[in-house]
């Protein structure tokens, strides 16, 4: 019988083989709305990283999630030609002359905040970069204030917390520069070598499902590492692991910061998959539900919180297009999680491990058996 990580390891395979093989079976509708899903179950592994193994309870990872998206949809918005502010020599977006300030000159304040913010967006690959380097950066500095002032549990959440409203608000009174409540829409296409990602076509489902599983795989491996075991030691006794000589807040900054690149980059895989992006990322609810995602899953596992987020969500799109749900689908959804706390704290991943271990406890008693019945006909014999 396969070890316990060897079976693990084929459960990973078996996920990735059916995600590759929607394709075959599936429209490009339903590509799309899979595709979000996908993301959605990259943001699980992301908290499931930062809850699960760091124990670190992050409240605002919507803030993350938020800024790659907007980090790529600035790109994308200056690539639109039907998005851009006619008469001007530069590419600046078109509400910019909307939000204009009354009586202000509009040709010189469009283009004043636009060299500023939206001017080095116009290559799709700097809109990428910082995709990635602006999360991690955020992450880095709330990472090394918290941790090194040894600030940990609920506190924590708390911070987390009021810095993804504080951002929220600022985005959102920003309007001039990043169109408020109105998000960033009309977008262009993801442009990689000459060849543009459509959200509908197999090119584009096939991106975002190699991500995931990049992603996946990665970060089991990196929850294997000897970092990832001195993580593990920390969530489960901090102080100890602090008196054997280990830099504990290091541990912590650095996962902490490795999460808000993942969702950073689910953020950016969102936006080319749905084209906008939306203050609505920076929801204090938005990021509670990714808690609700890997608490059903299970957050001790970087498969299981994947997993429950994609289950999560299906249910939520299923139901809220059912006509006797249409009104009360959230009901639903939130009666699942409070079954699942109630019953399951371990999430579903923990019914999976359970029975795992049922099947290796088994087999070794079938093994037995079958020798004794071996050696009872040798003696016959």
């Amino acid at each position: 019988m396969l070890s316990k990580r060897h079976t693990i390891w084929a459960i990973y395979a078996v996920f990735i083989v059916l995600t590759m093989a929607a394709p075959l079976v599936m429209d490009s509708f339903w590509l799309n709305r899979v595709a979000k899903y996908l993301v959605y179950g990259m943001l699980g592994i992301a908290v499931a990283l930062s809850w699960g193994y760091a124990g670190i309870l992050n409240l605002g990872q919507g803030l993350f999630f938020g800024a790659g998206a907007y980090m790529l949809a600035m790109s994308l918005k200056l690539a639109s030609t039907t998005s851009l502010q006619q008469g001007s020599d530069k590419p600046v977006p078109d509400f910019m002359m909307w939000n204009a300030e009354p009586g202000a000159p509009t040709e010189l304040c469009c283009i004043n905040k636009a060299s500023f913010l939206w001017l080095p967006f116009q290559s799709q690959w700097f809109g990428v970069l910082m995709g990635l380097v602006v999360p991690m950066a955020i992450a880095g500095v709330i990472g090394t204030i918290v941790f090194r002032k040894r600030i940990s549990g609920v506190f924590v959440s708390i911070i987390t917390l009021a810095v993804v409203l504080l951002v929220r608000l600022v985005v959102i009174d920003a309007q001039p520069i990043t169109n408020g409540f109105n998000g960033l829409t009309d977008l262009g296409w993801l442009n990689v070598g000459g060849f543009e990602f459509d959200p509908y076509i197999v090119q584009t489902y096939y991106l975002v499902a190699i991500s995931l599983a990049v992603v996946l795989i990665g970060t089991r491996l990196l929850v294997e590492t000897r970092a990832g075991l001195i993580l593990q030691a920390i969530r489960d006794d901090e102080n100890r692991v602090r008196y054997l000589g280990f830099d504990v807040p290091t541990y912590q900054t650095f996962f902490f910061a490795v999460s808000a690149l993942i969702a950073g980059f689910a953020g950016m895989l969102y936006v080319v998959v749905s084209e906008f992006a939306s203050p609505t990322f920076l929801d204090l609810q938005f990021s509670i539900t990714m808690v609700v995602w890997a608490a059903v899953g299970g957050r001790a596992s970087i498969l299981g919180a994947c997993l429950g987020a994609i289950l999560i969500n299906t249910i939520s799109a299923t139901v809220s297009e059912t006509a006797g749900f249409a009104e009360g689908w959230k009901v639903v959804i939130g009666l699942v999680f409070v079954l699942v706390v109630l019953y399951l704290p371990r999430g579903l991943a923990g019914i999976a491990h359970d029975l795992l271990d049922r099947l290796r406890r088994r087999a070794p008693a079938d093994t037995v058996r079958v020798g004794d019945a071996t050696g009872a006909s040798q003696l016959a014999e």
